[in-house]
């Protein structure tokens, strides 16, 4: 079984972020053993320069490289990464799977994104969307979209 760790800056504190997360954690119980792993955020002052920002980036950015699992595949999300279709994200974990990743590890950043070095610990850049979204919502919509790719490998009815 495939495990899957998302590693994520912040808590979520909306309790429907919460119940999304809980009800695709569940769903995703039949096809791999997920982690949820979460990472505190850095305080950031109001209206932060862009050394303060660098700062910011790489104190969130190792811890998240701490968490990392050594063998694990690394997806970060971020804006300037490959932009895939449900059934490629399916094609795409189904391949790696198949070519003996045991492990895959999705990384989302905090409000301010990934510092460079989880960037380039990365064994791939995925963007979701040109648009930018609360980090809490990304963590529902990459489960969502986890689920569906491995409902589309089964051929599932989930997706249509």
């Amino acid at each position: 079984m495939l495990n899957i760790t998302v590693i994520c800056v912040g808590k979520i504190k909306e309790k429907y972020f919460t119940d999304a997360i809980l009800e695709y954690k569940k769903r995703l119980g039949r096809y791999c053993k997920l982690d949820l792993v979460e990472v505190p955020d850095e305080p950031t002052p109001d209206n932060p320069s862009p050394r303060e920002k660098e700062l910011v980036l790489e104190k969130e950015g190792e811890r998240i490289l701490k968490k990392i699992p050594d063998s694990a595949h690394v997806t970060a999300l971020c804006i300037e990464g490959k932009q895939l279709s449900s059934e490629a994200l399916a094609e795409n974990i189904s391949i790696l799977a198949s070519s003996g990743v045991s492990h895959r590890a999705f990384i989302i950043g905090g409000s301010m994104g990934l510092s460079d070095a989880v960037k380039r610990r990365a064994d791939m850049k995925l963007s979701f969307s040109p648009m930018t979204f609360p980090h809490q919502l990304m963590r529902v919509i990459l489960l969502e979209q986890i689920y569906r790719a491995f409902n589309i490998s089964q051929g599932g009815k989930y997706h249509k």
